[in-house]
């Protein structure tokens, strides 16, 4: 017999239970193949939503200029939105009996979002950088949305349209309107 002990068991392995892209059995109500139909989209957007997470992430560690400090909050409050979802899509992914993308490199396998050049790019095209990976995902989302309902996945269609689709909408407005050549102060002439 083994004795108890408060050293932690290190370097452990073990077998593949579950293989991505196959689904386990839950008495969800909902036919085989709308569950499959949905772990595949909703992985997709996963791995979006990471990498934009990502890009959220290294535009606010790489915002420089006047606008600096606004920014920089701005886009950390965005990526942590933006982790939300990400585990939001992911539960979902296991609820259906999925498995989700959860490892950074296979999610980089599975993005239709573009990656960015490894270095400092300038403000607005950092900005316009995540308006188009906000595009990538909400015309997918749009997409996904309603195949998820048409196959009677409710939960999933009412997921990415309650979360993804008006998160995306409300940061991608916020974003837009840094873009805009408006002067700070108008001077008044006579």
């Amino acid at each position: 017999m083994h004795s108890p002990t408060s050293q932690p068991w290190l370097h452990q392995h073990g077998q593949q239970v579950q293989k991505f892209g196959t689904l386990r059995q839950f008495p969800l109500a909902l036919p085989y193949e709308a569950r499959l139909d949905s772990c595949q989209r909703l992985n997709h957007l996963l791995a979006d939503t990471q990498m934009l997470y990502a890009l959220y992430k290294k535009h606010h560690w790489l915002m420089r200029g006047p606008t600096f400090y606004s920014l920089h909050l701005l886009l950390d409050k965005h990526a942590g939105e933006q982790l939300k979802l990400i585990d939001s899509l992911a539960e979902r992914v296991q609820t259906l009996g999925g498995v989700a993308v959860g490892d950074p490199r296979h999610a980089a396998q599975f993005t239709r979002v573009l990656r960015p050049p490894d270095g400092a790019e300038e403000v607005p095209a950092m900005l316009s950088r995540l308006l188009e990976a906000h595009e990538t995902i909400l015309t997918a989302a749009h997409d996904d949305a309603a195949r998820a309902a048409g196959s009677g996945d409710d939960g999933t269609s009412d997921l990415i349209v309650s979360e993804v689709i008006r998160t995306g909408e409300l940061q991608s407005w916020f974003l837009a309107e840094h873009l805009v050549d408006t002067p700070l102060v108008r001077t008044v002439q006579e």
